[in-house]
């Protein structure tokens, strides 16, 4: 990988970053991570140590990944995504050895935060600002809604949390939710006439 063309970009010497790799300004790879060739990271990204981002990858601006996270192929991780230490994402619903591969895509839109040790089974689209708690499963090809707090294994949905990450407290209609932040008082309306099972 030609360095020269990368503007402050800081590549720990244990880290593998292949040639073919675009990796955004001001990112941090760290200690023993690899990046695979035509991965994409976006800017001010930070990538932990012993993490592993497989080919054709697309991780957004401003995400932070913690340490010996694993994303494979068919992943895409929008802006202003917390990954948790030791998260798994999963590419393929039939893993046999000697039976064809298809990748399964994965979708984490923008600010979203997942916990430590959780696994996300391939398939699955986690909305804008959900949150999933340390050691959840996501099951496969499940759509986890903007602003849901989900836990367990599987996970399900166990409460509504702001932008902020905190806890929403408020009225809850059959209709729609109106959620008042309990942290930064700010108001969001939850249309659950929209939403489908998760």
């Amino acid at each position: 990988m030609n360095l020269n063309k990368m503007k402050n970009v800081y590549i720990h010497p244990t880290a593998i970053v292949e040639d073919g790799a675009i990796i955004g300004e001001g990112t941090y790879i760290w200690h023993f991570a690899h990046i695979r060739s035509k991965a994409v990271i976006g800017k001010n990204a930070v990538i932990g140590k012993g993490s592993y981002v497989d080919s054709d990858v697309i991780i957004g601006d401003n995400v932070k990944i913690q340490n010996l996270v694993s994303v494979y192929s068919g992943v895409t991780i929008g802006n202003n995504v917390f990954v948790g230490p030791h998260v798994a994402f999963t590419n393929d619903l039939y893993p046999r050895i000697g039976y064809d591969w298809e990748i399964t895509k994965t979708e984490i839109k923008d600010n979203v935060s997942i916990g430590a040790n959780s696994t996300i089974v391939c398939g699955s689209i986690l909305d804008k600002y959900s949150f999933v708690a340390a050691g959840t499963l996501v099951p496969a090809n499940r759509h986890v809604w903007e602003h849901a707090l989900i836990m367990g294994n599987p996970g399900r949905i166990k409460a509504w949390v702001c932008k902020c990450g905190r806890k929403l407290l408020g009225n809850e209609g059959e209709g729609e939710y109106k959620l008042t932040c309990e942290k930064c008082q700010e108001n969001i309306i939850i249309d659950v006439k929209a939403l489908g099972r998760l």
